[in-house]
């Protein structure tokens, strides 16, 4: 039996320990500083509740485990991953942090571990079908993300609330977004070059730049690749009044003798107006365009996906979605069908079309389903 141990038991984490519980073969045990998160997982997850700030807390926690699952908040995401790699575990991670996973790559590879990162939606399933449609080409012109988890009713002041961290939410905001034009990577500010695009099942959404292609910049070599997220009208404008008035700095003030920033105020307000309650039903949308040729004929791989928040189980989309990857990847690596060692973002994965399938298959049987359909036209 296969010791799983699940770091961060929130919305996302707490379903991915829910799912691994119910497979004979692991033995789940779930870690947060929030015990009412614990509370609520069940008699079939172990739980333990832990500071994750401290290192030496995971090492601990993690030694006698053989899968880690990384799903702390962006901020400790780096670091603890790094930590669970020095401590010879593989490891999914799921945390969004700004740090370069591939600085660790080295590391994973001394330490016999095998790390699949960025194992969300976008980045993650996006990834895995970028890179299972790439396989399929000689060479690569375009690649496109289109992504967003929403609310199923425009009722917030700001037309979205969010299943994730508020915090790693507005890190989006301020983030610069990098994307492939021409062969050279641009910076450009995120919430910038706002279009307006029809998707079946959710109206008309805006798409803006965002940080999202990550890996891809080094593992893609395409002509043109970006990312852009997905809201309801009007949200991208809204954010763009907010930090032009400064509520997103992070430069610190002083405010009645204590040293705060605005960034970390407006977390702190925004985190709930704008969290989804465990009443509020949402929708996952990921749209994946990859265009390419093969043997002088050019192809065209379109991936659409809409995911609905799961009735039966009470479950949030964005939660089953991205949780859905990541114990994926956890049966994966439990089943020994990838064994390289070192940093593997999910693009590597789906170039694997064994490990891709196997993935795909899963989420399938979880009532996941992604839309493929293809194109081909003849290269002058």
């Amino acid at each position: 039996m296969k010791k799983i141990i699940v770091l961060g038991a929130g919305l996302i984490g707490g379903p991915i320990a829910q799912d691994l519980s119910e497979d004979a073969d692991f033995d789940v045990t779930a870690a947060d500083i929030n015990q009412f998160s614990t509370r609520k997982l069940g008699s079939k997850v172990h739980t333990i509740n832990i500071d994750f700030s401290i290192q030496h807390n995971i090492r601990e926690i993690i030694k006698d485990k053989d899968i880690v699952v990384n799903a702390v908040p962006g901020f400790l995401g780096f670091s603890t991953l790094k930590t669970i790699i020095e401590s010879k575990k593989n490891v999914i991670d799921i945390a969004f942090y700004e740090e370069d996973p591939f600085l660790l790559d080295k590391l994973a590879r001394q330490n016999n571990v095998t790390a699949f990162v960025d194992c969300g939606v976008s980045p993650g399933i996006s990834n895995l079908l970028i890179g299972k449609a790439v396989s399929k080409l000689d060479s690569v012109d375009n690649v496109q993300i289109f992504v967003g988890g929403l609310p199923q009713k425009r009722d917030n002041k700001l037309e979205y609330k969010t299943v994730f961290s508020v915090t790693d939410l507005l890190e989006e905001y301020i983030r610069p977004a990098r994307l492939i034009e021409n062969g050279k990577m641009l910076t450009l500010p995120a919430l910038t070059d706002i279009e307006l695009i029809e998707f079946e099942g959710a109206g008309k959404l805006e798409a803006f730049n965002s940080d999202g292609l990550r890996t891809l910049m080094k593992t893609i070599k395409a002509q043109n690749m970006r990312e852009k997220t997905l809201r309801y009208p009007g949200h991208a404008e809204k954010i763009e009044l907010l930090k032009e008035a400064g509520f997103l700095d992070k430069e610190e003030l002083m405010l009645e003798g204590v040293a705060v920033s605005p960034f970390e105020i407006a977390s702190k307000v925004l985190g709930k107006s704008l969290a989804l309650t465990e009443n509020d039903k949402d929708i996952t949308i990921l749209r994946v365009v990859v265009e390419g040729v093969k043997d002088k004929t050019k192809m065209k791989f379109i991936f659409n996906m809409l995911d609905k928040f799961d009735e039966k189980n009470k479950i949030h989309s964005m939660a089953r979605t991205t949780g859905s990857m990541a114990t994926m990847c956890v049966r994966l690596c439990a089943a020994g069908l990838f064994t390289q060692k070192g940093i593997f973002p999910p693009e590597l994965i789906g170039a694997n079309k064994e490990a891709s399938d196997f993935i795909l298959n899963g989420l399938k049987q979880k009532g996941i389903s992604i839309e493929e359909t293809r194109e081909k036209f003849t290269s002058d």
